[in-house]
């Protein structure tokens, strides 16, 4: 018996518990778009098997340091890569590894790859310069009031 991934069975607490997440964690994944759950006549949510790895996938680029945009934006190509990949008849669950870069939806998956990993190193160098920044800013500061009377 096979199930179906993309059927709706996980009420927002269980979702959340299979998740290993809060399920506010969930209704702000919701809120800026980065999943969207099933809803019941009555409103509430239900979550799929295959929003549950999109959530996994969602916490996996959340602690690499990407904000929701990069997150969505991340997501977004990594679908429509999964779309080329069905067009032309690979399989869509198939990651390439540098040794068999040869198609051209594996350029893109290395593109992709590329930019996650420039965007996290960017998001981390503007957060140390921020931080660097402020920390002068404030050793400054201190640093006049003991000069002027």
């Amino acid at each position: 018996m096979s199930r179906d991934a993309d059927y709706p069975r996980y009420v927002i607490s269980v979702a959340a518990d299979l998740a290993g997440i809060h399920p506010q964690t969930l209704r702000a994944y919701e809120r800026v778009g980065l999943v969207v759950p099933a809803r019941t006549a009555g409103g509430g949510r239900r979550y799929s098997d295959a929003d549950l790895v999109r959530v996994a996938r969602i916490a996996e680029l959340t602690r690499l340091g990407l904000p929701h945009v990069g997150i969505k934006l991340v997501l977004d190509l990594e679908d429509e890569l999964r779309g080329l990949r069905i067009a032309l008849g690979a399989s869509p669950s198939t990651r390439s590894s540098p040794s068999t870069r040869s198609s051209p939806s594996s350029a893109v998956s290395s593109s992709v790859t590329s930019a996650v990993s420039t965007s996290a190193v960017s998001t981390s160098a503007s957060s140390a310069t921020t931080s660097s920044f402020h920390s002068r800013r404030a050793t400054t500061t201190r640093i006049s009031r003991r000069i002027t009377p």
